[in-house]
């Protein structure tokens, strides 16, 4: 297929202008989760301009684009990009910096979707080259529960039910040009975990006359660490934290309610499930036993990510062909969530990564994230060439 790869690098090449201009204007304007009006409006605009038919209004602002080959009931492949930013406000410093105030694609998605958009022209040009139906699935809320994807699925989007589907996400950590693939597990599951101690307060010269929510809610933490030490099975990745302790007391005052807030991440939707029941049960048991109650909310979040073992390696290998060796890497596990989980448990999947890495550039979902946009036409072409490479086999 070299001259399949030779066609797609020419026009990744030739197209990068108009794509990074597209990636600037979404970066400018970037909508929260499930507020993606304008954003749909622009990549619809995009779509009609590159003569690729669409479904729109799929949980309010999701799209669904179509490009048949030949012989397109052969096969169907889903391209997945996320639309939402994060209710963050951007370094001003920036090269390119949000335009709307104190809202930022800290996580890339602006990248996400220029580089689909690009994909999509090229397999649009090309498609006398392929067999099958691309589905280009853009869609809505990845940041926030209950998770677009869940939602996209249950409206019926993907249809004609793909094969396969895949999509790529950014790396800051790694160099531009390069890509990242992982068979198997990928990323954890996370659920939102919320705790609430309920007892007497009173004065804190007095804690014989008080139930101490406060020390109680700290003997909850500790007995709950027990879940990852104790309980889990030492081959499953799992994570129980808790970032935020609300007692709303002072220096002499021990209040009557203590909030706790965590989360809860693994690899295994049958341990979850059982950890989820510990967490409850342990809890609730450690307040009585020091005589208060504890009122426990478990918010389930995003499935695991689970690569299919077979069309990942395929993949990979595909990548190594377009870009070479020295520049497809292996990924370790990530316990980070993702709500293409959504999509890994009902369909084959390969969600892989792709180096954005840029001088002083942050973390994924910090004020000072920025992203090489020449990595562009590294995205685009290599998931036009893993496409092609899927559907013709």
């Amino acid at each position: 297929m070299n001259h399949i790869i030779d066609k797609i690098k020419e026009l990744s090449h030739n197209y990068l202008k108009e794509i990074k201009a597209i990636r600037t204007h979404l970066h400018e304007f970037p909508e929260l989760s499930f507020e993606e009006f304008e954003t749909s409006k622009f990549i619809q605009k995009q779509l009609e301009t590159y003569g690729i038919s669409y479904k729109s209004g799929f949980v309010k602002t999701g799209i669904v684009g179509k490009i048949e080959g030949k012989n397109p009931n052969k096969k169907v492949l889903a391209l997945r990009a996320d639309m939402d930013a994060l209710p963050v406000h951007e370094n001003e410093s920036h090269s390119i910096c949000s335009k709307n105030e104190g809202i930022m694609h800290a996580c890339g998605h602006d990248m996400h979707m220029a580089s689909l958009l690009g994909t999509a022209k090229i397999l649009n040009e090309l498609k006398s080259e392929w067999e099958g139906t691309v589905l280009l699935i853009f869609q809505p809320g990845e940041e926030l529960l209950p998770g677009g994807a869940r939602m996209m699925m249950a409206e019926g989007a993907l249809s004609p039910e793909p094969d396969l589907i895949m999509a790529q996400h950014v790396l800051p950590d790694m160099e531009s040009g390069h890509v990242g693939f992982r068979e198997g597990m990928y990323m954890a599951s996370g659920d939102e975990i919320y705790l609430k101690i309920k007892g007497k307060g009173g004065h804190g010269a007095m804690p014989h006359k008080c139930d101490d929510t406060v020390l109680i809610a700290s003997y909850i933490i500790v007995a709950l660490q027990q879940i990852v030490s104790r309980h889990a099975d030492i081959r499953i990745p799992t994570v129980l934290t808790f970032g935020k302790m609300s007692a709303d007391g002072a220096t002499n005052i021990i209040p009557s309610e203590v909030n706790l807030a965590g989360t809860f991440r693994t690899m295994d939707e049958e341990w979850r499930a059982k950890a989820k029941q510990l967490i409850t049960d342990i809890a609730q048991n450690t307040a009585k036993g020091m005589g208060a109650e504890c009122e426990v909310d478990i918010k389930d979040g995003y499935p695991f990510l689970v690569n299919d073992i077979n069309y990942t390696r395929s993949s990979k290998n595909a990548a190594i062909a377009y870009l070479d060796n020295d520049k497809v890497e292996d990924m370790d596990i990530r316990m980070t969530t993702e709500d293409f989980g959504f999509y890994s448990q009902k369909y084959p999947s390969c969600f892989y990564r792709f180096g954005v890495k840029k001088d002083k550039s942050g973390g994924l979902h910090t004020s000072s994230f920025e992203a090489e946009d020449l990595s562009l036409e590294t995205s685009m072409g290599t998931m036009a060439y893993l496409a092609i490479d899927f559907l013709n086999k």
